[in-house]
């Protein structure tokens, strides 16, 4: 009956560690394998949150300037600003605000700072007013056929913009390179007339 005794304490003992083991084994499982709440690695670029609509462009002959137009909303919770434009049919484009003159006229100039659209709001790019500018077509734009610009946001995205090409003819304007406005009036004869839209210069 001892021996029995010292068996059956033997086994249960045995039973035991056992039990504390896998308890401590699982218990070990557990923590390494609990998980951090998972977070959304997807960020919401401000190219993501513009919507465009309307958009267009005025043909023109190569060589010369011409200008997209359209409405961009912000559908975001971010304000978000536009810093550059670009497009493989121009050898520059700029992004170009309309304002008067001291002599009364309206002038075209590059828009400081870029164009700013707060959540909710809409830019409204039309002739005489806020627009991307093609300063040098390197093939002509011609009416009927698409065009696309690549707008660049100061996060660094991205948001191509494609609109039909029309024929349009609008108000003439003067168009004010950067340096004629460093420089004051006396460099009129880098100033190009071209009408509101279309850029048209003449020399």
């Amino acid at each position: 009956m001892s021996n029995f005794r010292m068996t059956r304490f033997a086994v249960t003992m045995t039973a035991g560690l056992l039990t504390v083991s896998l308890m401590t084994a699982c218990s070990s499982n557990n923590a390494t394998t609990v998980e951090k709440p998972q977070t959304d690695s997807t960020t919401t670029t401000q190219a993501d949150s513009v919507n465009a609509q309307d958009v267009w462009a005025k043909a023109a002959p190569e060589g010369d300037m011409s200008a997209m137009f359209g409405r961009l909303t912000n559908d975001g919770d971010q304000t978000v600003t536009i810093v550059s434009v670009s497009s493989d049919e121009a050898t520059e484009m700029q992004l170009h605000e309309t304002v008067m003159g001291d002599d009364g006229s309206m002038k075209m100039q590059e828009k400081g700072g870029g164009f700013t659209i707060e959540p909710g709001a809409t830019l409204t790019l039309e002739p005489g007013g806020n627009h991307l500018m093609y300063m040098e077509l390197t093939a002509p734009l011609q009416a009927g056929a698409d065009s696309t610009v690549t707008l660049t946001f100061s996060d660094n995205s991205t948001l191509d913009l494609s609109g039909a090409i029309r024929e349009y003819s609008g108000a003439h304007e003067e168009y004010v390179p950067d340096h004629a406005m460093d420089h004051g009036d006396g460099h009129d004869d880098h100033e190009h007339d071209h009408d509101s839209d279309g850029h048209t210069h003449d020399h």
